[in-house]
C-alpha cells in the first residue's frame, strides 16, 4: 500500500493529493465497483463523486465495506446544476445516498444552474450552520478568473477548493495563482485527459518519463502535485492505478519542460470534451465567454 501525500485546506482539514475519480463516463466504460475495491487496497483515501454521476450509493457502500476507519477517508461530492435553488434538499439527498455519516467536501459542480452562482454560494454557506455536523467544507468547481472574481466579493466563507480541468496541455496558471492568493486549494479533474489522451503520448512527457524511469501518467500527475494541485485520476488497471498514486519528484528542468508544453498552440487546449457541445459551442448551456475560459480550444478525440 502506497503512503499518501496530503495538502491542508483553509479549514485546517487534510486532503489527500491523489483522489480516485468516480465519474464512470459512458455505460460500461469504467467498472467503478472493482475500481473502488482496487483503490482501497492500493491506499487511496480520497473519493470524488457527484450527484450527476448517479453512483453516490455505490461509493458510499464501498466505503462502508472497506474496513477503513471513516476518519481516514475523504469524501467529495457535488451539487448538480438543476438543484441550485434547493441546496439543502440536494445536499440531504447526497448525504443519504452516501450514508457515510458526513461529507468532507461539498462542491458547486458548475457556476451555471437554476439560480445565480452567488445566491447558490450563499445557500451553501448556510449548510455550514444548518448541517454543521454533516458537511466539513464547501467549495466550487469549474470557476475561472472571471467567475471567481464575481463570486469572491460576496463570500462570507472562502471556498476551500476549486476543482477544474488542468493538466500540462491546460495549466490554467492564472486560475491556480488566483486560488493560491485566496488560499483556495485547486484539484484537477481529467488530469491525464480522456480516452486516447495526447498527454500520455506527448514527446516531452514521454522524454521526462524515460529520464525519471517512470510513466507518462506519473509525470503528468506529479507535475500538478508538485505545483500544489491535487489530482483525480481513475483506473481499474492494477498497474496504472498503483502508478497513479506513486508520485515522483521532477527536477526544476523537468518541471519547466512540462510547464512549457502549453506554450505550443498545437498542443494547448481542453481535453474534457464530454461537457462540450460542438454544435452550439457551449458548455452546459453557457458560452465560453460566459464561463470566462481563455483556453477555449477543445482537442478532437477522434482526430
Amino acid at each position: 500500500m502506497v503512503d499518501q501525500k496530503y495538502f491542508t485546506l483553509n479549514t485546517g482539514a487534510r486532503i489527500p493529493a491523489v483522489a480516485m475519480g468516480c465519474f464512470m463516463g459512458a455505460p460500461g466504460s469504467f467498472d467503478l465497483e472493482n475500481g473502488l475495491d482496487l483503490a482501497f487496497k492500493l491506499g487511496y483515501r480520497h473519493f470524488d463523486t457527484a450527484a450527476m454521476y448517479a453512483n453516490e450509493e455505490l461509493v458510499g457502500r464501498k466505503i462502508r465495506e472497506s474496513g477503513v476507519p471513516r476518519e481516514e477517508i475523504f469524501v467529495t461530492t457535488k451539487l448538480w446544476n438543476n438543484r441550485h435553488d434547493d441546496v439543502e434538499g440536494a445536499f440531504d439527498e447526497s448525504l443519504a445516498k452516501l450514508n457515510v455519516g458526513y461529507i468532507d467536501l461539498y462542491l458547486m459542480h458548475w457556476p451555471q444552474g437554476s439560480a445565480s452562482f452567488v445566491e447558490t454560494w450563499k445557500s451553501m454557506e448556510k449548510l455550514l450552520e444548518t448541517r454543521k455536523d454533516k458537511v466539513r467544507a464547501i467549495g466550487i468547481s469549474n470557476f475561472s478568473v472571471k467567475t471567481l472574481n464575481e463570486l469572491l466579493p460576496h463570500c462570507k466563507v472562502i471556498p476551500a477548493v476549486n476543482q477544474i480541468e488542468t493538466h500540462p496541455f491546460l495549466p490554467d496558471w492564472e486560475v491556480v495563482d488566483l486560488c493560491k492568493k485566496h488560499n483556495i486549494f485547486v484539484t484537477a479533474y481529467t488530469p491525464l485527459g480522456n480516452a486516447n489522451s495526447p498527454i500520455l503520448k506527448d514527446h516531452d512527457v514521454v522524454a521526462v518519463a524515460e529520464e525519471t524511469k517512470s510513466t507518462p501518467g506519473q509525470v503528468a500527475l506529479s507535475w500538478n502535485v508538485q505545483r500544489g494541485v491535487g489530482v483525480l485520476p481513475k483506473s481499474t488497471n492494477p498497474d496504472r492505478a498503483r502508478q497513479n498514486i506513486e508520485l515522483i519528484t521532477l527536477s526544476q528542468e523537468q518541471f519547466d519542460r512540462i510547464s512549457n508544453i502549453s506554450k505550443d498552440p498545437k498542443r494547448r487546449g481542453r481535453l474534457n470534451y464530454v461537457a462540450y457541445d460542438s454544435a452550439s459551442d457551449k458548455v452546459m448551456g453557457w458560452s465560453i465567454a460566459e464561463l470566462g475560459w481563455e483556453d477555449s480550444r477543445f482537442h478532437d478525440p477522434n482526430a
